[in-house]
């Protein structure tokens, strides 16, 4: 049965399921079909305990993480075995101008199998052009020699050993079954004609033939018109077959079109196998594909998933697949499934697979990744629809929360859950250690509400400096010499320090020196080899100061005896430049918008030409003093920042709002008795440890509740939505409505219960009906639009 019977079976408790002891779920990578795949995962998690398990699959990589899983969610042992062999090797080909060639044999890739293909199509293109020539010419042409040879290794079934590299070089070359008289190329229906004639006299038939179109299907199985590949005993087969199958019909059902032409494809050995056939059809199809008596059957993916039908050929009419949403190409499970049907075991030394090239040959990276690739990893497909929530509010024993927590999706959620157990009980251990009275000094505590502020304020001004640095103001208020506060990865701390060549528009970032505030840091010695060789025709000059600077005006710590010079822009230090100067180690390096902390008012005189391009040590000196200085004049706290309404000019009505609440929680810290108090740090650490172990905890607490469920949002969408249709009420009870809708499998659940809810269907015919609600599960691509007659045109409309 599919799963979804199975499915179906669980939900309503069906007697039988008591009885069952084992479920084996064939080509269980299906879990990654995106739609199908959530109701393998549904049926897997809602099995009784009694039940076992036995999963089969030739494509599914990480089985290991799969068989946890699934040992988790059923608290089960898992053992997992398996082969890398195959019973029946596989030899792969490319069919290309009437010939074979041969890819991969024994899981062996065969790149001069691609290459005699490649080879063979630059002649043929060459050819059109050349083929005058070679006509006048005495000698035979070597595209007619090369088919020669090729003939005489041919013949019977000893071409089955001589394919692919085996046909040898010459035989890449020959082509003349693809040429017509008059040059041009046969169409796709002449090549499918020879192709499956080819392969019934070298006896490689039964072929199945993998089309992914349904149209494409028929249109293929309607092409072999001219062909009759079955005897007059198994014509006799077929016919009683069909008669006692379709006897189960009744009336006119067995004059179907579909059911006449499909019988008229079947006498002459040729099958078809999609989603687009009537059960009773596809099951024909089936069983008398498994006698043997259809020789070429033309059949989407499906076929190759659910129905254990080996030929002795599989031949794919194209490597390229459209999957819902785009065209693309096959994946290597997709292809080793479908190349898997080739081969019968005890029947065939061989299973032959052919890839069809219409015009153009894949290219060898391409089919090597095909035909050699790792199939694709399980992932969960797990979804919530509205038939498994109603269906699984109307059962006791499984909630829809539990549901979401076995799925495959959550597993790795799951698996941390006793880690995360422990972590939690070892973090309540620390956090009532920490839970201790703070003791004031100045009376009843309030560092917590201080906390609280801090925390606050520093959030505004996080917030309020991207803003700043964003405008233009704040850009050019970076000009050299400014006074900065600075958060870089060059340093551990926050630091003070001081723009040396601010951004351009070649160098959006600034060189700011910067203090180490941090004396526990160990500076990098690169003050020396870091200096770049002195660029020749500068003039040298002495370590004394400048006397003036570069606008005429007197430096504050001028000498006299020196004639400035213009810099030429040129930085000759490797950044990041470290140092130590006035026995404060420094750094010079480069600071992006998001590093600056804080834009002061205050401006020091430096000399960017001796600093950043002829490296003076004296130069270093006096502008690390001066950043020392900037620190003496207000001990504990950094120079006064630039004012973004007053001095920056910021009008965002945002901004200036935030600025004022940050104001104002100044003001309230300065009143607060905490602040100033000689405790103040060593109380703020302890309610701030405190503050993020509490926090630590609730994430903790968070990721293992039901509220972390990665689909816990579109749940309660979806309750929201059944409830508002009437199909629950507010206390999660299944209504009248929503149990008509747990009926309805296939199509949109919703809209059909309101249809019928509403009378849509009432006064239609049972055969306009069905046509209505047909619009529920169509799926075709594109279709001539129907003509309706009127009573439908009025059920439409309504």
């Amino acid at each position: 049965m599919t799963t979804e019977i199975l499915r179906s079976m669980l939900y309503k408790g069906a007697d039988i399921i008591r009885d069952i002891e084992w479920v084996i779920f064939d080509e269980v990578h299906y879990v990654n079909d995106v739609e199908r795949g959530v109701v393998w995962e549904e049926v897997i998690i809602m099995l009784p305990k009694h039940i076992n398990i036995v999963l089969l699959s030739a494509t599914v990589p990480n089985k290991l993480e799969f068989a946890d899983w699934i040992g988790r969610t059923k608290k089960k042992k898992i053992y997992v075995t398996g082969t890398t062999q195959r019973p029946v090797p596989l030899v792969h080909c490319l069919y290309y101008s009437g010939e074979l060639y041969e890819i991969c044999v024994k899981e062996t890739f065969l790149p001069k199998g691609v290459k005699a293909a490649k080879d063979a199509q630059n002649l043929k293109n060459s050819s059109r052009g050349t083929s005058v020539a070679g006509k006048s010419t005495g000698a035979p042409s070597r595209m007619s020699v090369a088919h020669g040879r090729a003939s005489e290794k041919g013949g019977g079934n000893k071409t089955q050993k001589s394919t692919g590299a085996q046909l040898g070089g010459h035989a890449a070359y020959s082509g003349g079954p693809q040429r017509s008289n008059t040059g041009g190329w046969k169409s796709e229906i002449s090549q499918l004609n020879l192709l499956v004639n080819k392969l019934s006299k070298k006896g490689w038939l039964p072929v199945v033939v993998f089309c992914f179109s349904k149209n494409r299907c028929d249109h293929s199985a309607d092409s072999l018109t001219g062909m009759d590949l079955t005897s007059r005993l198994e014509k006799s087969e077929i016919r009683v077959f069909c008669d006692k199958a379709f006897s189960r019909l009744k009336g006119s059902d067995r004059q179907l079109p579909q059911v006449v032409r499909v019988q008229d494809l079947l006498r002459r050995g040729i099958g078809v196998h999609h989603a687009g056939l009537l059960p009773i059809v596809k099951e024909v199809v089936e069983m008398l594909f498994c006698r043997g008596v259809i020789k070429v059957l033309f059949s989407t993916e499906t076929f190759a998933m659910g129905v254990n039908a080996p030929a002795k050929t599989v031949v794919f009419h194209s490597v390229k697949k459209f999957d819902g949403k785009s065209f693309r190409q096959l994946l290597p499970g997709e292809y080793t499934q479908m190349a898997g049907r080739a081969g019968r075991r005890g029947l065939d030394e061989v299973g032959i697979v052919i890839i069809i090239c219409w015009d153009e040959i894949p290219e060898e990276s391409d089919l090597k990744g095909l035909i050699t690739g790792k199939p694709t990893k399980l992932e969960s497909q797990f979804r919530l629809t509205y038939t498994m929530i109603l269906n699984l509010l109307r059962v006791e024993d499984l909630k829809v929360e539990d549901m979401l927590k076995r799925s495959f999706a959550e597993f790795h959620a799951q698996q941390a859950l006793p880690e995360q157990q422990k972590q939690l009980l070892k973090g309540e251990g620390e956090l009532s250690k920490m839970n201790v009275a703070i003791d004031c000094i100045r009376g009843e505590p309030t560092i917590e509400e201080y906390y609280e502020m801090v925390v606050e304020v520093e959030k505004l001004g996080d917030h309020i400096q991207e803003t700043i640095m964003q405008s233009r103001a704040a850009q050019q208020a970076l000009t050299t010499g400014r006074v900065v506060v600075v958060r870089t990865d060059l340093l551990p701390l926050i630091s003070l320090g001081v723009v040396l060549k601010p951004p351009s528009s070649t160098n959006k970032n600034a060189i700011v020196l910067v203090l180490n505030q941090d004396p526990s840091f160990s500076m990098p010695d690169t003050s020396i080899s870091n200096k770049k060789p002195e660029i020749r025709g500068a003039s040298k000059l002495s370590e004394g100061y400048y006397r003036k600077g570069a606008r005429d005006i007197e430096d504050e710590y001028s000498v006299t005896g020196n004639i400035p010079r213009k810099g030429t822009g040129v930085v000759n230090v490797s950044l990041p430049y470290y140092g130590i100067a006035a026995g404060t180690g420094y750094v010079v390096g480069e600071i992006d918008s998001k590093g600056f902390v804080r834009v002061c008012k205050n401006k020091l005189r430096v000399d960017p030409v001796r600093l950043l391009e002829d490296v003076s040590t004296a130069a270093y000196s006096m502008t690390v003093q001066q950043l020392l200085q900037q620190g003496k004049e207000r001990p504990n706290e950094y120079p006064t920042a630039l004012d973004p309404i007053k001095d920056l000019k910021l009008n965002d009505l945002d901004t200036v709002q935030e600025y004022q609440k940050r104001q104002t929680f100044l003001q309230r810290m300065a009143k607060n008795q905490c602040h100033g108090c000689p405790k103040l740090q060593e109380n703020y650490n302890i309610v701030h440890n405190r503050r993020i172990l509490k926090e630590k905890l609730g994430k903790l607490r968070y990721e293992m509740s039901d509220d972390a469920l990665q689909q816990m949002p579109d749940f309660q969408q979806r309750i929201e939505v059944l409830q508002e249709v009437g199909c629950i009420d507010c206390d999660l009870v299944v209504k009248l409505k929503g149990r008509v809708a747990c009926e309805i499998n296939s199509g949109d659940e919703l809209v059909a219960t309101e249809m019928l809810f509403e009378n849509q269907l009432d006064e239609l015919e049972p055969a306009q009906a069905v046509a209505i609600m047909s619009a529920l599960i169509f799926q075709q691509k594109d279709t001539s639009k129907p003509n309706l007659t009127p009573q439908l045109a009025n059920a439409k409309g309504r």
